[in-house]
């Protein structure tokens, strides 16, 4: 049995199933030479001429551009460029009505010509053998070739083809009535197109490459068959005159006797179809480095006064065309894009020539007349019997009309070609094409909001899953153990650790704690054995005389108000003199221990006058106000004064604040030097345990009580200032007394307060007078620190023991001022 290719070879053909024969009309325009226009006035350029996704522009309005100068670039899938047609200035950029019969805008560039028709710069590549297939298929791409028999598919995308391909069919066929471009491109370029089908070859290897063209174009078989003499793999066949014959699928058929699976590509089969002008424009871009900006269109009709097929530069208007052949238009002219069957009728002629266009038809009213109205379909069956994809018209169009989808597409109704043969052949002149055309775009709307809902429902499930999933988590995340809880086991470990090795820390010998309690059981041995000195309390009861006198003395002068001040103000001289002898006696004591860097027995001293100092100061302040409860002394310090003078009154203030700032001074100055740095001073209640507790408590309560009565006999002497700031206010309070007499009392309280100050500073000189305690050890460092501990022990009991005595003293003056 013969194969497919030995049976081809020697000239089998088969037949395609219905088709018509209408009259062809194209002995007017296939015997005339191509001949070229004038340019016109502008050209009108789509940015998209083809079937897929537009380019994106290069230039801009204003801006000169060159003939075969790209005007867009691709940037997706199943996109090529446009190329200005001639040189000039681009005048706009803007939508413009479409080569479609909705004429719907579509963005278009508008150049205005320059009449020089400059070129580019065009790089041919005659060796193409030497290039790569993808190079080759790359200057296929960027020269913004498209099918030209009508589709306007890109032609890169078949030519990269990864199927394999058996057979290359060239289609000539051109069934279209009136239509006759492919027909005299043929007779006079047979050699390009020859050219073009040897650059397909060697891009896809097939093994044999066959020309259809009709029986009625006998010139351009002639042309074809000398040109492809010297070719054994291409041949030339002569095929019937037939509509649709010149259709992809229906060529193939007759051609080859295979068929295109519904919803399949040519490919699917092994076979690629290319038109005759779609090589020819492959062989100017690859070997002469021109890109599409012209092709061959049929100007035909008789309203026309010279028919014929000319070179139109792509966007070239209609009107443009007409003009030049001579355009006499008739009323209700119609002017149709292509053929009379698959063409439709322009709404303007202002429309441009796209890469797609093969024809303009001017017919008279004679010549094609207006179809009549929409009759009841007689159920003859003649389209289906023309129909060449074998479908049934009726029912599709019934369909259409109720609009029946889930039926249309069971019917078969992508397979539909549009060829028009059905609406030809229908006696009732019911236009089916456009039922189906209509019905076709509504279903692919359709199937696009279906693809929509269908990913906006996996989006939907899919946020819904991982809102599950992370929920789902979460409840499994606090079922486990956690991490941090883990951690926080661990560190509770650690630090148990750390605690024990504190404890162990704490247990051993020379921990603070241990060393004060062996401090302690030193000072009650010490104590027990009669080893802690007495302290002198000469000075505290030479003290409590003198404030007994001045208790008298106030008396007195309440009992004689109309007696001189002058007793009282000498007593008060003497009393000041008296306080300011007992500061600077301090002040050298102080300063001969911190030079000397005393002894035990001397801090022993120094911290037993410091107390006798204080209960001395706290006795001062209670005999100024001995005659007062300590708790209705402030309230009645004006009516227990009036008797006395202004001036007395005065002075005793300014006695009784040097006294107390004298005081605390001594206090700070002998606590500083009997503290340790280790917090000593915290712990003396602990160091005096070997006292009864009952003398503890009572120490305690004379302190308080002796705070108290000095700071209301303050406020008694001065109630309008504060006890720190008595001293700095002798001049106005002793406005009464002579001058004299108020400077000297002003200059003693100073001398008192900068002694004071002074002595602060010697015991502590890097400290505050609240922080002198806690650097007792600086000011100490010269004896060891056996030395420091029972020095500070026995500074505690002295204390202690003086607080006791003042406490009796203050108890006894009580009594006795009753």
């Amino acid at each position: 049995m013969d194969s497919l290719l030995s049976r081809i070879r020697r000239g089998e053909l088969w037949q395609s199933p219905g088709g018509i024969h209408p009259p062809t009309h194209k002995h007017k325009t296939n015997s005339l030479p191509i001949h070229s226009l004038p340019l016109p006035e502008k050209l009108v350029l789509p940015i998209k001429q083809h079937i897929g996704a537009e380019g994106q522009l290069l230039v801009s309005a204003g801006e000169q551009v060159l003939k075969g100068q790209a005007l867009t670039r691709p940037n997706a899938n199943w996109s090529v460029p446009v190329h200005a047609p001639t040189s000039g200035r681009i005048a706009d950029i803007t939508p413009m009505p479409s080569a479609h019969p909705s004429a719907i805008p579509e963005l278009s560039i508008i150049i205005e010509p320059d009449g020089q028709e400059t070129w580019c710069e065009l790089v041919p590549h005659p060796n193409y053998q030497q290039l790569s297939a993808e190079r080759l298929v790359d200057i296929i791409h960027y020269a913004g070739i498209s099918g030209m028999g009508g589709a306007g598919f890109p032609t890169y995308v078949k030519t990269a083809s990864k199927q394999p391909i058996d057979i290359l069919i060239v289609n000539g066929a051109e069934c279209e009535p009136y239509i006759s471009a492919d027909d005299v491109l043929m007779q006079a370029h047979s050699e390009e197109i020859v050219r073009g089908i040897h650059i397909i070859q060697h891009l896809l290897g097939p093994e044999l490459t066959i020309i259809g063209i009709e029986d009625d174009k006998p010139k351009a078989i002639e042309a074809m068959t000398q040109a492809c003499a010297d070719y054994d793999n291409i041949i030339v066949r002569a095929i019937e005159t037939k509509y649709p014959s010149g259709g992809e699928k229906q060529l193939i058929q007759i051609l080859t006797s295979k068929e295109v699976p519904a919803g399949g590509i040519p490919a699917d089969i092994g076979v690629l179809v290319q038109n005759v002008g779609t090589l020819y424009a492959i062989q100017q871009a690859v070997e002469l480095g021109k890109p599409l900006i012209e092709r061959v269109v049929t100007l035909a009709g008789e309203t026309l006064e010279q028919q014929g097929n000319v070179w139109a530069l792509l966007g070239t208007e209609i009107k443009h065309l007409l003009a030049f052949q001579g355009f006499n238009p008739e009323p209700m002219q119609r002017v149709i894009m292509g053929g009379p069957m698959m063409g439709f009728t322009l709404p303007s002629v202002r429309i441009p020539v796209v890469k797609t266009t093969n024809c303009i038809l001017a017919p008279s009213n004679q010549e094609m007349p207006a179809p009549g109205d929409e009759r009841a379909c007689i159920r003859c069956s003649a389209c289906a019997d023309a129909c060449p994809a074998s479908l049934l018209p009726q029912q599709l169009q019934w369909f259409a009309k109720t609009k029946e989808y889930q039926k249309l597409e069971e019917h078969k109704l992508f397979d539909c070609i549009e060829c028009g043969a059905c609406a030809y052949v229908c006696p009732s002149e019911i236009p089916l094409v456009q039922y189906y055309r209509v019905a076709k775009a509504e279903i692919r709307e359709q199937q696009i909001e279906q693809v929509k809902a269908e990913r906006a429902r996996e989006r939907f499930e899919a946020r819904k899953a991982r809102l599950e999933r992370e929920q789902e988590e979460r409840r499994n995340r606090h079922k486990r153990p956690s991490r941090s809880a883990a951690k926080s086991s661990e560190s509770k470990e650690k630090v148990a650790e750390a605690l024990a090795r504190v404890k162990a820390k704490k247990t051993e010998p020379g921990d603070n704690k241990a060393k004060v309690a062996e401090a302690i059981a030193r000072a009650k041995a010490k104590k027990a054995q009669g080893e802690a000195p007495e302290p002198d309390n000469s000075e505290v009861a030479q003290a409590r005389a003198q404030r007994k006198e001045q208790a008298r003395a106030y008396k007195a002068q309440k009992q004689q108000p109309e007696q001189a001040p002058s007793a009282t103000t000498d007593d008060k001289k003497a009393a000041v003199a008296a306080a300011v002898a007992r500061a600077k006696a301090k002040k050298a004591k102080q300063s001969e221990q911190s030079d000397s860097q005393p002894t035990a027995a001397e801090d022993k001293k120094a911290a037993v006058a410091a107390a006798i100092a204080r209960a001395k100061a706290k006795k001062a302040a209670k005999a100024d106000a001995s005659t007062q409860q300590p708790h209705e002394a402030a309230e009645n310090v004006e009516s227990e004064t009036e008797a006395s003078s202004a001036e007395d009154n005065k002075k005793a203030a300014v006695a009784a604040a040097i006294a107390r700032a004298k005081a605390k001074k001594a206090a700070r100055e002998a606590d500083a030097s009997a503290q340790q740095p280790d917090g000593a001073a915290e712990n003396v209640e602990s160091e005096t345990e070997a006292s009864s507790a009952e003398d503890k408590k009572k120490a305690a309560v004379a302190a308080a009580i002796a705070r108290a009565k000095a700071k209301k006999a303050a406020k008694a002497n001065a109630p309008t200032q504060q006890p720190d700031g008595a001293a700095e206010n002798v001049e106005s309070e002793t406005e009464a007394s002579s001058a004299e007499d108020n400077k000297k009392a002003a200059v003693a309280a100073a001398i008192a307060r900068a002694k004071a100050k002074k002595a602060a500073k010697t015991n502590a000189p890097t400290q505050q007078p609240d922080g002198a305690a806690e650097n007792v050890e600086s000011e100490t460092e010269a004896p060891s620190p056996e030395d420091k501990k029972k020095a500070a022990v026995a500074a505690a009991i002295a204390r202690a023991k003086a607080k006791k005595a003042a406490r009796e003293a203050d108890k006894n003056d009580d009594e006795e001022s009753s």
